[in-house]
């Protein structure tokens, strides 16, 4: 298989994934901003939308959304646990984690990174929508578990974790919510997690 990545965005999540689950594949780094791959090649024939991640599979499909790349390379390799057995409540829960990360926190960090920044009132909205996810997600630690679904990591850990992660970049102070501080402290314990980060450039 293949990634398609950019350092430290959202691919990073499926770049832990394919480490924790030990199955060979290799890595395409994208310019996001002229939309080139490092070999050359015109990414939007892989993702006609332009973001990664996108993981080429052993047949040659493309499987796009960080979510469904996460659920999928799961499935690959059941005795990693890194999922709940699909029908289960537990998968139900699992994706319940994928899709707030998705959907709400990972969206919530978007007007931070726009060509414009978002200034004035706009600003200060953006920032109570990012404080009141970022507060959500402490309570979910809250009972000093160590990962999202309980004493066992899995892929929704690797998104939430890369996402947060994010905080550095856009200067928010993580003091305000202890238990997402101390989740990103042990995440950032973890041997496949040090791996894919310093593969990306991102630590040394």
């Amino acid at each position: 298989m293949k990634l398609y990545y950019a350092p430290g965005v959202c691919s990073l999540a499926v770049h832990i994934a394919l480490r924790e689950i030990g199955i060979p594949y290799s890595l395409e780094k994208v310019d996001l901003a002229t939309k080139q791959t490092e070999s050359g090649g015109d990414f939007t024939e892989v993702n006609p939308l332009g973001y990664v991640p996108a993981l080429e599979l052993d047949n040659g499909e493309i499987l796009l959304e960080a979510p469904a790349i996460l659920q999928y390379l799961a499935d690959r390799k059941p005795d990693a646990q890194l999922a709940p057995a699909a029908g289960t409540i537990e998968r139900a829960r699992l994706q319940q984690h994928l899709n707030f990360t998705a959907s709400e926190l990972h969206k919530a960090f978007g007007p931070f990174f726009a060509a414009i920044k978002p200034e004035g009132t706009q600003r200060e909205q953006a920032l109570a929508k990012l404080h009141s996810r970022m507060d959500r997600l402490d309570a979910i630690l809250r009972d000093d578990r160590d990962y999202l679904m309980g004493p066992d990591f899995s892929v929704a850990d690797t998104y939430a974790f890369v996402v947060v992660s994010w905080s550095d970049i856009v200067g928010l102070d993580l003091g305000r919510w202890p238990h997402i501080s101390g989740y990103i402290a042990r995440m950032k314990q973890r041997p496949h997690v040090q791996e894919a980060m310093r593969r990306e450039g991102l630590v040394h």
